[in-house]
């Protein structure tokens, strides 16, 4: 039974930056991630980020990881891929398998950085051969360099929507077209322009009612026009032929581990569904349990970093690593950027949630 300081359950950019901060302060730390690489979802992204020059901006997301990642193990961070965490126990014992053994490590304090689950969206015929999430499109052409179709239609006009289409393109697809059910593209506009340029059609206020095929392989996908509640107008249906539907439909934080861990949830519509409550530290209602990244709420790959960085400072303060006086410097330097962030109407709507979930905290504890 090995231990630590910190066990952080997750290596994509919140556990990691959580992980380089504890550990630029003394702790000893591992990290758990059920992949063979660390680095999360930015291992896939071969898109150059916006923001600040901090949050990598200019910077392709698994260049991004590889300097995290770098940062971290030279910090003397431990990680253990490939592995499982799956039970917990009290002060921190936490089980884990991997190659089918089973250990248990302990951690004073553990950060759950388990990131989100994507969504799926149910048509006729959605289980035929053809029909995949934009994570498993992401996987195939970023990650193993297969392309899994040839003409794919895109349900989702978010930004994971529009960039993964993009991507497909660079990797010799064709894009049938985007549908949304919304009068409004979701993601950034010049995600969008692009693939405009390129003549790619947008079915705004349509979705799909079912796919069609022959020995359960998809070749069309039937659209129809929605009204305002959404469903499907009869008499408006229309086919478009492809080989692929790609969802990118939004994601759902996973806390199944946090629940695990005895972590009291609420449900934040705004905030993608159930949130651990957490205080402005990341502390969930378990005190040796914080949490940071797309698990206290979808957003971008810029907060989950600064969310991360926010832990891991409030953590090596708890640990007494460092004096509380820096430590709560440091927090409050981080909620700064994550202001400067979450900039706009939707930006605002995230922090409204955000402080409504931590004012739930004392009644939760």
């Amino acid at each position: 039974m090995k231990r630590y300081d910190l066990v952080i359950i997750g290596a994509g950019p919140a556990g990691l930056a959580a992980s380089i901060e504890a550990a630029k302060r003394g702790a000893k730390v591992l990290i758990v991630d059920e992949n063979d690489l660390p680095g999360g979802q930015l291992f896939k992204q071969i898109h150059k980020f916006f923001g600040s020059h901090e949050h990598g901006a200019g910077v392709r997301g698994f260049r991004l990881a590889a300097q995290f990642v770098e940062e971290a193990k030279a910090l003397g961070v431990e990680f253990m891929l490939s592995a499982k965490a799956w039970g917990s126990f009290t002060e921190g014992r936490i089980t884990v398998t991997r190659d089918n053994q089973t250990t248990v490590v302990v951690g004073k304090r553990v950060l759950v950085a388990s990131g989100a689950n994507e969504n799926a969206f149910a048509f006729e015929n959605w289980n035929m051969t053809g029909v995949m999430t934009a994570g498993a499109v992401q996987t195939f052409i970023n990650i193993h360099r297969v392309l899994p179709a040839k003409r794919v239609l895109m349900l989702g006009s978010g930004n994971v929507g529009l960039i993964v289409s993009y991507q497909l393109m660079q990797a010799g697809a064709e894009i049938a077209g985007i549908v949304e059910a919304a009068p409004k593209i979701g993601g950034y506009f010049v995600h969008a322009a692009k693939l405009r340029r390129f003549g790619v059609p947008f079915y705004m206020q349509h979705t799909i009612v079912r796919a069609e095929g022959e020995d359960d392989r998809l070749q069309r996908v039937v659209l129809a026009a929605v009204d305002e509640r959404f469903k499907p107008i009869d008499g408006t249906e229309f086919s478009v032929e492809a080989d692929a539907v790609c969802l990118a439909v939004g994601m759902t934080p996973s806390v199944e581990f946090a629940r695990t861990l005895g972590c009291k949830l609420n449900f934040v519509g705004t905030l993608g569904g159930a949130i651990p409550v957490h205080d402005h530290n990341m502390r969930t209602s378990n005190p040796l349990v914080y949490i940071a990244g797309d698990v206290s709420g979808i957003e971008e790959a810029s907060t989950a970093i600064e969310e991360g960085r926010i832990a891991g400072c409030a953590i090596a303060g708890d640990l007494g690593l460092i004096g509380r006086e820096e430590a709560d410097a440091e927090v409050a330097a981080g909620w700064h950027r994550l202001e400067q962030i979450r900039m706009g109407y939707h930006g605002l709507r995230i922090r409204n949630a955000k402080e409504e979930l931590m004012k739930q905290l004392e009644v939760a504890r």
